[in-house]
């Protein structure tokens, strides 16, 4: 059975829980606002969740785990300040002022270069925890909502929104896609430039190389200046599609089928409203941990749907390739929400998350089949991770249709289960 012919009402009943995640977003903004993974908010809107969802689902758990909030995006900062010390020690060494400890200096610049890009690699594009040991601890929490299966448990399917919310980037605010990107590449390619710069100063003493390399340290300082101030940390924006619409249309998902007295007879249904996913993917890292080897080993299909940033109905995408294009999510999760989107006669496209990650990219590397659903400007919107992504922002059109694609998803995943092919 298709979701379309679950109800002889559909577009109604539909349109009913879109409704409802709207205004759920909506509640969470204005009654609680910005959610910094791991302080009080974030806490705050998890048990709104758990409490919301304890009269829909059959079961609600709430899953806690400990990160080091701000430790993933210091690494812009702390890049910057290594590259930015690296560049003037640089400058100093190509003006010949200390000629005696030129060599001391280059070899300073390297290392501290060398260290930016290992942060630059481990953090960005690996996600790896490489700067959570060196700040304070915090708890934060995944929130676990399932309409259990009336037989035996055949199929899985985990939805996925995150409850957190990011600190403000300061030039994407400032100027949008041009500002972000040009401080972005301009701040990498300085990075690179000054490591280069201290390698060639080392072995070279040519005078005419060494003006050069002084120019192109010169023109690469501003840049790193400006990195500095990427990150605003006073302030953590309201995340309304970022990704409060991807939580609740997963929750009205429960809702549509406790609504219309729907259980499947083998599939378990789960909406996940997951923590820290702006602090590196944390919660949903946490989720795979516990639960990865678990749902590998235990029969159970099983298959995880990212939904982040339901909003720019234009760029409804199904990712394929996530964290910044470095992992492959399941070809057969992606096979799945194409059939999907077709059997809801809502166009979509596949497409790659070319700067930053989902949730999906976690579950995926945790043994977890997953896909990726987002519907934002890649350039990257100018809402995003900005103070412009409030309630005014939302569009209810773009909500309805994901949660059209996801009912489609849920009810072939029951029948087809994951397949090549549909």
């Amino acid at each position: 059975m298709k979701a379309y012919e679950s109800n002889t009402h559909y577009a109604s009943k539909v349109r009913e829980c879109s409704n409802f995640a709207v205004r759920e977003v909506k509640k969470v903004c204005e009654q609680i606002g910005p959610r910094a993974a791991g302080y009080e908010n974030e806490k705050k809107a998890q048990d709104y969740v758990e409490k919301l969802m304890t009269p829909i689902a059959d079961e609600v758990t709430r899953e806690k785990f400990t990160l080091s909030p701000k430790a993933f995006m210091s690494w812009v900062t702390i890049d910057g300040v290594l590259a930015l010390i690296g560049a003037v020690l640089g400058i100093i060494a190509f003006t010949g002022l200390v000629p005696a400890v030129a060599g001391v200096f280059h070899i300073i610049s390297i290392v501290l270069c060398v260290v930016a890009v290992v942060f630059l690699v481990g953090e960005f594009l690996l996600y790896k925890k490489l700067l959570d040991p060196f700040f304070k601890k915090q708890e934060s929490s995944n929130v676990i909502c399932k309409i259990n299966a009336s037989g035996e448990v055949k199929r899985r399917i985990i939805l996925g929104g995150h409850i957190d919310s990011a600190y403000e980037w300061r030039y994407t605010y400032l100027g949008g896609p041009k500002a972000v990107i040009t401080v972005v590449a301009g701040a990498v390619a300085a990075l690179l430039v000054t490591l280069a710069a201290g390698i060639v100063g080392l072995f070279s003493d040519h005078g005419n190389i060494n003006i050069i390399l002084l120019v192109l340290q010169s023109v690469a300082v501003p840049f790193l200046v400006a990195v500095l101030f990427f990150v605003n940390w006073k302030l953590v924006v309201d995340g309304a599609n970022d990704d409060l619409t991807g939580v609740f249309t997963a929750m009205a998902t429960l809702l549509y089928l406790k609504n219309n007295n729907i259980r499947f007879e083998n599939t378990e249904v789960i909406a996940m409203s997951v923590g820290a996913e702006e602090e590196g993917l944390r919660g949903s890292k946490a989720f795979a941990q516990l639960h990865g080897e678990e749902f590998k080993n235990d029969g159970v299909e099983t298959v995880f749907v990212a939904l982040d940033t339901l909003r720019d109905r234009d760029f409804m995408g199904i990712v394929t390739k996530d964290m910044t294009a470095t992992v492959k999510l399941d070809s057969q999760a992606c096979a799945l929400m194409k059939k999907a989107s077709e059997i809801a006669e809502i166009p979509v496209k596949f497409t790659t998350t070319p700067l930053g990650s989902t949730d999906a990219a976690a579950m995926q590397q945790g043994s977890i089949k997953s896909v990726a659903f987002t519907s934002m400007d890649p350039a990257p919107a100018r809402y995003y991770h900005t103070r412009l992504d409030k309630v005014n922002m939302l569009e209810m059109k773009t909500v309805e249709d994901v949660l059209k694609i996801v009912l489609e998803t849920v009810f072939l995943f029951d029948e087809q289960g994951l397949k090549d092919t549909y």
